[in-house]
């Protein structure tokens, strides 16, 4: 399943929008080779695979002993810190590279969009304690915080440098320290796709 999330994933950098029908095989090779965020997206896919859904124990192992160190060297040179344990859906897309911090719990949905200084974050006392939970099709702006036992809704949109630590509804628009509503004109005019191209994984029930 993580290499048909990785498909995805990489459509949103090949095609990622309705005006993009064609992409070279040159053109792909490049973005996957001068892209960080594709490269922490890769090494997040893989590590997944491997340890969630590997069934060969010895390859396994061995896999893991190799993917560590690659694992950390994508953290060191992109910035981007994703946890093997997030559960993350298809057609993540990771707008710039940098001080990106998931914490292992988290879990995002299909096609969403993050950005650089993006946190996700462990907070809270008690009942409260715990990590963010993101909908489908929400996008987080540059510099934005998630933290805590919060609800991100279904095609929200989260303002950049926006502070969250409360549950935000679907289809809200949210900024400010701490976030508050300030409109419900969804995550659409943030989230960019191309439809022809994904329109099989829009509606799969697997995505």
């Amino acid at each position: 399943m993580q290499f048909q999330y990785l498909k995805q994933d990489l459509y949103r950098y090949f095609y990622p929008n309705s005006t993009v029908s064609r992409v070279s095989v040159w053109r792909r090779l490049k973005l996957v080779v001068f892209t960080q965020a594709i490269w922490a997206t890769v090494v997040y896919r893989f590590l997944r695979w491997v340890i969630h859904e590997c069934k060969m124990p010895i390859v396994k192992s061995i896999l893991k002993i190799v993917a560590a160190p690659v694992e950390l060297l994508v953290q060191t040179f992109t910035g981007i810190n994703i946890p093997a344990d997030c559960e993350i859906g298809p057609g993540l897309y990771i707008g710039h590279y940098g001080a990106i911090f998931l914490h292992g719990e988290v879990k995002l949905g299909k096609f969403c969009n993050i950005s650089q200084e993006n946190t996700f974050g462990i907070a809270g006392r008690g009942d409260r304690r715990g990590v963010p939970e993101i909908g489908d099709f929400v996008y987080v702006g540059p510099g934005a915080k998630i933290i805590g036992k919060v609800k991100i809704g279904h095609r929200a949109a989260i303002g950049a440098n926006a502070v969250v630590t409360k549950d935000v509804p679907d289809h809200a628009v949210v900024a400010g320290v701490p976030a508050k509503v300030i409109s419900y004109k969804t995550s659409n005019d943030f989230i960019e796709l191309n439809l022809k191209k994904h329109e099989e994984f829009l509606w799969s029930p697997t995505a």
